[in-house]
């Protein structure tokens, strides 16, 4: 696969600049106005040398506004850059820009870049492995996470080492507040024989929690809290927050973890993995709490199956392609009944890649191989300023044939897609 650098916008059209022999790029030596850039290293020329160029500004208070220069003149070594329309900020000592040749708007520089991004659609992709759901032994039917365009393969996970914090088979007594209404549900649930109903009234407020008691337990050699959570109503990351102390859950900012779980949909069963923050000091962990900490009006949540695992210890087995499909109209990752049946109570991860994305803004940085874009962009740019004998004196049709094979160079060498079934 090719290296990716993972070189910015701005470095990408800077570098098909100087393919292009079109790009000077500087700094202001001295400040100037809101319609001159002064320079004392543009030296070469002479006067109205820059008439018809376009400067784009690369920081500063004026960061990516792009002008037409109307003048140019030169000073004892120091040339002064008349631009309009003015700038909304005056030009200062050392803000950056690039000079491009009057052929070469940088807006079109930047539009060939997101082009060529567009050509290799469908054949290259960022790498993603995504661990987001679990199976449960009945469901057949999962929601492709967002951001996956492309799977390649199905695992599941067949070994980890873990520990259960709490089954959420018993209601939690340590801490109660009055307004949850705790009760075990038999039918909505995710392992076991039962989960956890928390019933919110309406007058509960944001920091309001419940915490139960829980036999001493060392998880300081663990890294990663694992469980289900299902809401009524849609949350926000950190509107829920679970909590882990080796005293009474306080839910004030001094329990050993306090960590904000995902934002969840209304009435999903969500299955939730969060990075224990100082498992170090979480040798004698003997509390464990949910906390309201945003006030979500009257709500019912769910909780079960709360555990820790040591990540790097998982051991994974890949699920055969027969197993499983992809409904594209409905991004619903489908197993078939011997598929459900070997991933069972079971973590999934899904091996596969995103489109790769547009370049937005210039510290945008690229998924896509840099000599790829280069090339395909800089073919872009000579074609579109190139014409017959009397217009194209620079050759740049000529020219463009040696990008063009360079970009298909480029493109060749990206990475096979061998059996993997697109999303979307």
């Amino acid at each position: 696969m090719p290296v990716i650098q993972g070189r910015t916008r701005e470095q990408l059209r800077q570098h098909i600049g100087r393919c292009l022999g079109a790009l000077y790029v500087s700094s202001a030596s001295t400040g100037g106005t809101a319609t001159t850039v002064i320079d004392n290293t543009l030296v070469l020329g002479g006067a109205d040398n820059y008439i018809g160029y376009w400067v784009r500004l690369t920081s500063g208070d004026d960061d990516g506004a792009i002008r037409r220069v109307t003048d140019s003149a030169i000073s004892s070594n120091v040339t002064t850059l008349t631009i309009m329309p003015a700038l909304s900020a005056t030009s200062t000592l050392g803000d950056t820009y690039e000079l491009w040749e009057g052929g070469y708007n940088p807006v079109a520089i930047d539009d060939f870049i997101n082009q060529s991004l567009i050509s290799v659609t469908g054949k290259a992709f960022d790498p993603i492995e995504n661990v987001e759901l679990h199976g449960d032994g009945k469901q057949l039917r999962f929601d492709i996470p967002s951001g996956i365009s492309m799977i390649s393969k199905i695992e599941y996970r067949n070994k980890v080492s873990s520990t259960r914090i709490h089954a959420c088979n018993v209601t939690f007594d340590e801490t109660t507040d009055s307004d949850f209404t705790q009760s075990l549900d038999i039918e909505d649930k995710k392992q076991g024989i039962q989960a956890l109903k928390l019933v919110i009234a309406g007058g509960a407020s944001a920091g309001d929690f419940v915490t139960d008691s829980i036999t001493s337990k060392n998880i300081s050699k663990y890294d990663y809290v694992e469980m289900w959570v299902k809401s009524t109503v849609p949350t926000s990351s950190g509107n829920l927050k679970l909590h882990l102390d080796n005293g009474t859950v306080t839910a004030d900012g001094n329990d050993l973890e306090s960590l904000s779980l995902p934002a969840l949909s209304a009435d999903t069963w969500t299955f939730v993995r969060m990075a224990l923050d100082n498992p170090e000091s979480d040798t004698a962990i003997v509390s464990v709490g949910l906390e309201y900490d945003s006030d979500l009006g009257a709500c019912t949540v769910w909780l079960d199956d709360i555990s820790v695992v040591i990540n790097d210890t998982a051991e994974w087995t890949t699920l055969p392609r027969h197993n499983w499909k992809v409904d594209k109209e409905a991004r619903a990752l489908i197993l078939v009944r011997d598929g459900h049946d070997a991933i069972g109570y079971r973590l999934i991860k899904i091996t596969g890649g995103d489109k790769p994305a547009l370049l937005s803004s210039d510290s945008t940085a690229t998924e896509v191989d840099e000599g790829f874009i280069v090339a395909n962009a800089t073919n872009l740019a000579l074609i579109s300023t190139s014409g017959g004998p009397a217009t194209d004196p620079d050759a740049k049709r000529q020219l463009s044939p040696y990008w063009s094979a360079q970009a298909e160079r480029s493109r060749h060498q990206l990475p096979m897609l061998v059996n993997v079934r697109h999303v979307d």
